[in-house]
């Protein structure tokens, strides 16, 4: 029997979009945040405020769902723990390099992390890689080295501190695509709501494995934000994990794309950040090539849906 937090059959894909939107938004409002702290907070203390404060809003979630018991339960922690060990690794660096980059340019160099999904799901899961998708990856990550390529020069110290920013940016993408290949693994024994629950407790351990490395007493106005940002973060997984409960998968994954236009006003309007023409430039070529694989995916899925009803004989 399907838990209730697992997809059912689509129905009300707008509210789905509607959804999938109102994650991206709380999500980059969640990321200017830890921005606006990074100046004074490490990376992996943001990292426990971030994890932390989510718990109490993913275990309300559940309970409503009548899904605690479900969400505790797993039978494959090992792989409950490499997932929380490589997602964590992702937030941290993604957190750090907010200190040294602009907002819309870690969005951009982000996107590499669904692209390099393919290729680590073809090394470590045997998927089938068509030359379709092989080529839209090529493109994609061409558009993250023209994102990057600016940033790649040590010549003055500024340079210097956004190269490694750029850098541990890419690892975090690196990161991000190796959790993701674990999530798919994951999903074979596991239920949703086990997924979200452990990864939001194993970074929460995870995370205080940093203490040693520096965690400083946050001021009242930062510690505010930071508590806003677990918050948010249980929020985000949440309108994120619904939306694909009112939507094809294929429809509403594009819009996770529209992170692009909420970091670029955000940036703008409270970070002061400009954005060249060639981050712009290279954050659309990673974006057509996303949404050309989403696109091929369906149209891939809707020929097999036909050939599954068309008689034989």
């Amino acid at each position: 029997m399907p838990s209730p937090i697992d997809p059912p059959p689509f129905s009300q894909p707008l509210r789905g979009i509607l959804l999938k939107l109102a994650s991206v938004l709380v999500f980059i409002v969640m990321s200017s945040l830890i921005k606006e702290t990074s100046a004074h907070v490490p990376a992996g203390e943001a990292v426990f405020f971030r994890s932390f404060f989510a718990i109490p809003v993913i275990f309300v979630w559940l309970a409503l769902q009548g899904q605690v018991a479900g969400a505790v339960r797993t039978v494959n922690v090992p792989g409950h723990f490499f997932r929380g060990f490589m997602g964590t690794c992702a937030m941290g660096m993604g957190f750090a390099a907010l200190a040294y980059l602009p907002l819309p340019e870690v969005t951009a160099i982000g996107y590499a992390s669904p692209l390099l999904v393919v290729i680590l799901a073809a090394m470590f899961l045997g998927e089938d890689i068509k030359l379709f998708r092989m080529s839209m990856v090529a493109l994609g990550l061409t558009g993250v080295l023209i994102v990057l390529a600016p940033r790649l020069t040590v010549t003055e110290a500024a340079g210097s501190r956004e190269a490694f920013g750029a850098m541990v940016v890419l690892l975090s993408a690196v990161c991000a695509a190796l959790a993701q290949v674990f999530v798919r693994k994951l999903i074979l024994t596991e239920k949703t709501a086990a997924i979200v629950f452990w990864f939001s407790t194993s970074s929460t351990l995870l995370s205080l494995l940093t203490v040693p490395f520096g965690w400083v007493w946050p001021t009242p106005f930062e510690a505010t934000l930071l508590v806003t940002c677990g918050l948010l973060g249980g929020m985000g997984q949440i309108l994120l994990t619904s939306s694909y409960r009112h939507g094809d998968a294929s429809l509403i994954a594009p819009f996770d794309y529209a992170s692009m236009i909420f970091s670029l006003g955000i940036g703008w309007f409270f970070f002061g950040e400009v954005p060249t023409l060639t981050m712009l430039a290279g954050a659309a070529l990673v974006m057509l090539a996303g949404i050309l694989i989403i696109w091929r995916e369906r149209q891939l899925g809707l020929k097999r849906e036909r050939s599954a009803v068309t008689p034989q004989g």
